[in-house]
Formats: structure tokens, sequence, C-alpha cells
């Protein structure tokens, strides 16, 4: 599973601190998540959507 977090990061000018506070996990979090080294639960992936202002679809990208 690939995802756009980095990409829709960068159009808000959120760190990865700053994106790790609004949805309530650690920076380390969101390195391993931009490195498609996790994969977040659906909670997670949802949160993070939603403070990124886009869907779950348009961030995470499955491989077939």
């Amino acid at each position: 599973m690939r995802n756009r977090i980095r990409e829709f990061r960068a159009r808000y000018n959120l760190t990865q601190e700053q994106l790790a506070k609004k949805v309530g996990v650690c920076r380390e979090t969101v390195v391993y998540l931009e490195k498609s080294a996790y994969n977040p639960s659906l909670q997670l992936a949802h949160d993070l959507a939603k403070a990124l202002g886009t869907t779950i679809e348009d961030l995470f990208q499955f491989d077939d």
C-alpha cells in the first residue's frame, strides 16, 4: 500500500510533528507511515484523511 501523506502534508505546510499532534500519535508514527513501513488502523487512516482534507481513498492507494 502506498500513501500520499507527505504530499498532502506539504500542501498544508504541516510538519510531521504538527500532523502527529492533530491525529494524536507520535511523530515517529508519521515517519513510518510516510515510508510505508507501517499500515494504519482504519481509525488512524480516517483521522489522517480528515486532518489533511481528503478521503482515505485519495490518501492511501492499494497495490494490486
